[in-house]
């Protein structure tokens, strides 16, 4: 079989929001081949499924919908005349930044002088959690049921149960009520809800649609079909509490329990990942461990607002398009960056001290009326924010100038009173 070899300066892996802005930004910054590599039918990503408003609020000042918010960046893809390749899928990416991708037209070898990872993130599954019990029918992740209710005009079912309080699950227990449901609540295994304080209430206080905390499905019942599952109160260890067990009658049970970056063609190209966040050690470009392959969105960081996405998306087009036109190279030294006390972790993991940078966190836990402190090594303070309520389900987006890390080695980012 022949393969097709071509050149290109920046390929984009992925063509949801974070590929879109990261394209748009690569052909900004003076790239002059873009190619953008998307495994479905139409651009877009997991935006076109999300037919809710309250995408680009931030970016737009506009309460828009999923394909709305998506469409804004499509146009501009367009406008630029950046070359898109659909229903082509990456089979392999080398650390020397050469791809093998399968379409219709048959396998193509591309040579890239930088790559942007922005394949997204996927949703954790019954299998993934050990959920005990049987395997009926009637068991979906949230996102599944979003696509075959909202894309596909299916009903899912009449008596729904939602484990876990991620933002798609509470989006999607409300889109339940509004096409004729019952909701029988939310379960979270947690002591405090892990999706948008504006999720809870927009999609279940405004809808009666129950909130159980420190609560999990301990089995799953039925045969063909589900017929109901038993949940329990769990302690601080989070395993059930005997004897508090409540068997909940329902045809329908929605998995909300968290998602997982596609890394597999970084880890192909040796690319480092990060524990925690599941996404890939990156400096303050946003280049991984493997100088030339930059990585943005949720594969990179579970984000939660898509302006965000956007944004950070926008910083890696821009420094793929520089390294690919030489005018960059990875940093001959960095500044250490690690989380503190109360803090879950910190992106990026390393930062060159020569560039301002936005700084990602997430909160071990909510806190109100602390503020993240960031010190160096001799513990002296460089950056402060006060925060009246901090949340881990909400990231906090820190912007850090240069000028406050003259002299710097390390820095640690805490909560502080």
């Amino acid at each position: 079989m022949s393969v097709k070899k071509i050149k290109r300066d920046v390929v984009v892996i992925g063509g949801g929001p974070a590929g879109l802005a990261a394209a748009i930004s690569a052909r900004k910054q003076g790239a002059r081949d873009v190619l953008l590599l998307e495994r479905g039918q139409v651009l877009g990503g997991i935006l076109n499924q999300c037919i809710h408003d309250g995408f680009g609020l931030h970016r737009f000042k506009e309460a828009l919908s999923g394909p709305e918010y998506a469409q804004r960046f499509i146009d501009e893809l367009n406008a630029l005349a950046i070359e898109v390749m659909l229903n082509t899928m990456v089979l392999s990416l080398s650390a020397e930044k050469r791809l093998v991708a399968s379409s219709r037209q048959g396998l193509m070898e591309i040579d890239a002088g930088s790559v942007i990872l922005a394949m997204g993130c996927r949703e954790r599954t019954a299998g993934a959690i050990m959920l005990p019990g049987t395997r009926p029918t009637g068991v979906y992740t949230a996102g599944v049921a979003q696509n075959l209710i909202n894309l596909q005009n299916i009903m899912v079912g009449n008596e729904a149960v939602i484990l876990g309080s991620g933002d798609i699950g509470l989006i999607m227990a409300r889109r339940l009520v509004l096409e004729g449901a019952r909701v029988k609540g939310v379960y979270e295994i947690l002591p405090y809800a892990s999706g948008l304080p504006r999720n809870i209430r927009q999609c279940l206080e405004d809808y009666g649609i129950p909130l159980h905390l420190s609560t999990t499905v301990v089995e799953i019942h039925g045969g063909r079909r589900l017929s109901g599952v038993t949940v329990a109160k769990v302690d601080q260890a989070r395993r059930p509490i005997p004897g508090s067990e409540e068997f909940i009658p329902c045809d329908t049970l929605l998995l909300s329990v968290g998602l997982i970056p596609e890394n597999e063609l970084s880890r192909q190209a040796g690319v480092e990942i990060h524990q925690v966040t599941g996404g890939a050690v990156v400096d303050d470009t946003l280049m991984t461990t493997v100088p030339g392959i930059f990585s943005c969105g949720n594969v990179l960081q579970v984000h939660d607002v898509v302006d965000d996405v956007s944004e950070e998306a926008e910083i890696a087009g821009s420094y793929a398009a520089l390294y690919a036109m030489g005018e960059m190279r990875p940093f001959e030294s960095y500044i250490q960056m690690r989380p503190g006390k109360g803090v879950r972790y910190v992106l990026p993991h390393k930062v060159s001290g020569q560039l301002d940078f936005v700084l990602s966190a997430r909160v071990s836990g909510p806190v109100d009326n602390k503020a993240i402190v960031i010190r160096d090594q001799d513990g002296k303070g460089i950056l402060r924010k006060k925060k009246i309520k901090m949340h881990p389900a909400v990231m906090l987006r820190i912007k850090v100038e240069k000028d406050r890390l003259k002299g710097v080695q390390s820095l640690v980012v805490g909560v502080e009173g």
